[in-house]
């Protein structure tokens, strides 16, 4: 039988007759847009979205979404238009279209940047409509069922795609079968070779341990017939990408994976759960460590089972599963269930609600993210599964991914709390901000009301929606300073073509925005600061009448306070503390860079004056900056501690030491923190009284 009559007779199991013939009609019209072309297997295209609907019918998706799964390639690969389909389909099913299709009208830099921009795309639709991603889900099972004609390299960038992405977002959204049949092909076609070696030694071993799965599938079933239990169990083998990871993360042989085989045992509600829990752990003796109840706490994708490992027969560790049939529906098909099992179970809308939660989540980072390529990073990290538990001090219980610090911890409670947190407790005792969550810890986050994120905070956070918020702060400050800052730079350069800043005209401005392509007079500010334009070039094109400065108001150096934030910035190759001569450097993308006058990267470099700027050293500065010095000692024991005790005598701090031995002398390189060029010597000093100092000097570079 035709595969386009299988669909209507599956779907006409459930939907209305006048749904069937919208998709009829649908077929009809896909197949005359698709009319002449032709898939690398030689099939007519037409068989690509069939299969599509096909897939989709069998979790009973409503009309609208089968549909739109017959036109999902029409708008991207024909002539026909999204108001075409809306006019003929109804605008739900155009949207629906419109969110699976790529955007191959715009031109992009690399193919990593195109593929980041689709799938940001994607899942904006998918966050207004969940069914987007169902059927792109569905789109992507298919092409991964028929990738045998694509080129091996083709394979392998299409395969490592669908790991990285479409596997766990269809985890993400409790579509099991579907998470691991993707997951199998992501494998086969990643790792071609492993995967045949591995399917090869499945088989072996199978034939081998048949006779022993089946008789611990006997001693189940009588055990839970003893306890008085009406229970379905089921043996299952563990999937090939399941049992390869076992062996990347535990560094196993195929020979050692003993547990390839798994048990699951389906029985009526929540109690007879824990019955049949305690009855199979009397039967073979439980491994510590080896329970898990995602009952009492489900995983953040709806899924609840308890989970238990078991010394069998011969030594043979056995995984079982223990669940109710609803329970069981929700870990087969996840946030589909609401399509295929009409029902008012609280389950069911316990899932929605997470699901909601999540994409709600999506549409936080997708704003806070300017870049695509940022955005996905965020969305891989936010993919994979939540693997701890940890408790609010009011006993509310949050799932994070393993890894997740405190700092995900307060994002995690909201945004506010991450931005503005100082200090945490976990099980009532103080802990560094840094530290990494175990299951059962409980948090408590503390908050000032003047606290701002640390950038350092990027380099070990875990979760994207941490991330996201904290790049998103950052952003924003260093562009508010950005303005101040190039508003100061661009009034020196005004200064120094005789021009009065406070003469230029909102015409003038408005002008100079227009032809610079930037949608705002701050937004030109930053750009100066950050040195992607340049202050002398803005002021010549703001060049006119307007009025001259008197000779008081001649161009002055920029004052540098050292409170100016990440828009300016001290050259680590010369290390300016106030006192030293100075001059500021404009650099592309990382705004004003200040050096000392005899640096050696600025003397050699001097080719484009507009790129350097007079600054000076305002007054009562009370920031502390980082200074070098080399000391020669004599190699002896203790050196280390007396220098380090004279240092802290004269108020300093040591940020880093380095040492070397020669001979009967000793090298030593501190990095410390001081005010200015006049506490540098007193701490140069203090070190020069000590006997065993052979010679101190600062270095620079």
């Amino acid at each position: 039988m035709p595969e386009t009559e299988q669909l209507f007779i599956e779907t006409s199991q459930y939907l209305k007759p006048e749904d069937i013939t919208q998709l009829r009609n649908a077929y009809s019209f896909g197949q005359g847009a698709h009319s002449g072309q032709f898939r690398k297997s030689g099939e007519p295209y037409i068989s690509h979205p069939v299969a599509v609907a096909r897939i989709l019918s069998k979790l009973h998706l409503d009309a609208p979404t089968l549909t739109a799964a017959l036109l999902h390639d029409v708008v991207e690969d024909t002539a026909i238009s999204k108001a075409e389909i809306s006019e003929r389909f109804g605008e739900p099913v155009a949207e629906l279209v419109d969110g699976v299709s790529k955007l191959t009208k715009i031109e992009f830099q690399t193919q990593e940047e195109a593929q980041a921009e689709n799938f940001r795309k994607m899942l904006l639709a998918m966050a207004r409509d969940v069914r987007v991603i169902l059927i792109k889900l569905a789109d992507r099972l298919h092409n991964m069922q028929t990738l045998d004609v694509m080129l091996p390299a083709k394979q392998r960038r299409i395969a490592r795609e669908t790991l990285e992405i479409y596997a766990p977002i269809a985890h993400r959204l409790g579509l099991n079968n579907i998470y691991q049949e993707l997951q199998e092909l992501g494998f086969r076609y990643s790792y071609p070779l492993r995967y045949r070696v591995l399917q090869k030694a499945t088989k072996a071993a199978r034939g081998n341990r048949r006779e022993v799965v089946g008789k611990i599938l006997d001693a189940i079933n009588l055990k839970l017939k003893e306890a008085g239990l009406d229970a379905d169990v089921t043996g299952r083998e563990k999937h090939l990408f399941s049992i390869y990871m076992k062996m990347v993360e535990k560094r196993l042989s195929f020979s050692e994976v003993l547990d390839i085989y798994g048990f699951r045992v389906i029985v009526k509600d929540i109690p007879s759960c824990y019955v049949a829990l305690g009855t199979l752990h009397s039967l073979y003796k439980p491994i510590p460590g080896k329970f898990k109840d995602y009952i009492a706490i489900p995983k953040t994708n709806g899924y609840q089972s308890l989970h238990s490992t078991l010394l069998g027969p011969f030594g043979i560790p056995i995984e079982i599963q223990i669940r109710t049939a609803s329970m069981h529906r929700i870990a087969e098909n996840g946030v589909a269930s609401h399509w295929l099992y009409k029902s008012s179970d609280g389950d069911f809308n316990d899932l929605r609600l997470k699901t909601s939660q999540w994409l709600q989540s999506l549409l936080e980072t997708l704003s806070d993210s300017t870049d695509s390529m940022e955005f996905l990073e965020h969305l891989k990290i936010d993919l994979f599964p939540g693997d701890v538990f940890v408790f609010t001090p009011q006993g509310k219980i949050l799932s994070l991914p393993r890894g997740s610090t405190a700092v995900d911890f307060a994002y995690a409670v909201h945004s506010d709390v991450g931005n503005c947190c100082v200090a945490v407790k976990i099980n009532s005792e103080n802990a560094p901000l840094r530290t990494k969550l175990k299951s059962g810890d409980r948090v408590e986050i503390v908050t000032a009301p003047y606290a701002k994120p640390n950038p350092a905070w990027l380099s070990y956070v875990a979760t994207g929606r941490a991330r996201s918020h904290i790049r998103h702060f950052l952003k924003t400050i260093q562009y508010d300073e950005s303005v101040k800052l190039g508003e100061r730079m661009l009034n020196q350069a005004l200064l120094s073509f005789n021009m009065n800043p406070d003469t230029i005209t909102e015409a003038q401005w408005e002008k100079l925005v227009r032809d610079s392509g930037v949608k705002s007079k701050e937004e030109l500010l930053a750009d100066m600061a950050l040195g992607k334009q340049l202050p002398a070039v803005v002021a010549k094109r703001l060049a006119s009448p307007a009025e001259s400065i008197s000779p008081a108001q001649k161009a002055g150096p920029i004052t540098i306070l050292g409170t100016e934030g990440i828009t300016v910035q001290f050259a680590k190759c010369c290390r300016p503390i106030p006192g030293d001569a100075i001059i500021g450097v404009i650099k592309k993308d990382s705004g004003l860079i200040i050096h000392t006058h005899d640096c050696g990267n600025v003397t050699s470099n001097q080719k484009n004056p507009e790129n350097y700027l007079d600054v000076t050293w305002g007054k009562d500065i009370t920031r502390t900056f980082e200074a070098a010095i080399k000391v020669t000692t004599a190699n002896k024991q203790g050196v280390l501690a007396r220098i380090a005790a004279e240092i802290a005598k004269a108020e300093s701090n040591i940020d880093d030491i380095a040492m070397e031995s020669e001979d009967d002398f000793m090298h030593m390189r501190f990095t410390l923190q001081v005010n200015n060029r006049h506490h540098l010597a007193r701490v140069m000093r203090s070190l020069r009284h000590l006997r065993e100092v052979a010679k101190i000097s600062r270095t620079k570079g």
